[in-house]
């Protein structure tokens, strides 16, 4: 995933710039049924209802997205409905990437922003892109950007299945170890 922070001109931020790129395997069941007009091309517009079914699909787990304010714990209410948003397809790596822009429901004034993107019940893995994942847009110059996951290794290798092990169990909050997160300081 990459996720652009933008700023509106007056130093507070409005949404987030969010680009998913599905793995294979998701690609091919999604596109099921699909056909390109010339070989493996896929036009925008054709994409358009499997972008807007992705989004609409999204709302229901707050679109894994959510913002600690200042310190202040804030689930993924803070965030109006997804615009901009469309789905485009990669041949070469039969991959589909959807982009989308997830504006706040008020623009934030933060001295300290945290997102976080991650799914609670681990179900779906989200990772940063290998290159340029996460940058801010028009934000003022004072402001620092990072931006960190929990590497898997580390909580898996200190686990040990045994027979006590309940898989229904396991994953009940435990996406939030694996927490993309960024962080912006703006002093």
């Amino acid at each position: 995933m990459r996720t652009a922070i933008v700023y509106a001109p007056d130093g507070t931020v409005t949404g987030l710039r969010q680009d998913w790129t599905f793995d294979d395997m998701y690609t091919a069941f999604a596109m099921q049924g699909l056909e390109a007009k010339k070989k493996e091309q896929f036009t925008r517009a054709q994409l358009q209802p499997l972008a807007q079914e992705n989004i609409e699909s999204l709302k229901d787990f707050g679109y894994f997205t959510y913002a600690r304010i200042d310190g202040k714990r804030r689930q993924s209410d803070a965030f109006a409905t997804p615009v901009d948003y469309w789905l485009d397809y990669d041949p070469e790596a039969t991959e589909l990437t959807l982009h989308f822009t997830l504006p706040f429901k008020e623009p934030i004034a933060a001295k300290r922003l945290v997102i976080e993107v991650y799914d609670p019940e681990f179900f779906i893995d989200f990772g940063f892109a290998e290159h340029d994942a996460v940058k801010l847009v028009a934000a003022p110059p004072q402001c620092a950007l990072a931006a960190e996951k929990s590497h898997d290794d580390n909580f898996f290798s200190a686990q040990s299945l045994n027979r006590a092990y309940v898989p229904s169990e396991a994953n009940i909050g435990m996406g939030e170890k694996f927490a993309n997160k960024i962080s912006v300081e703006c002093p």
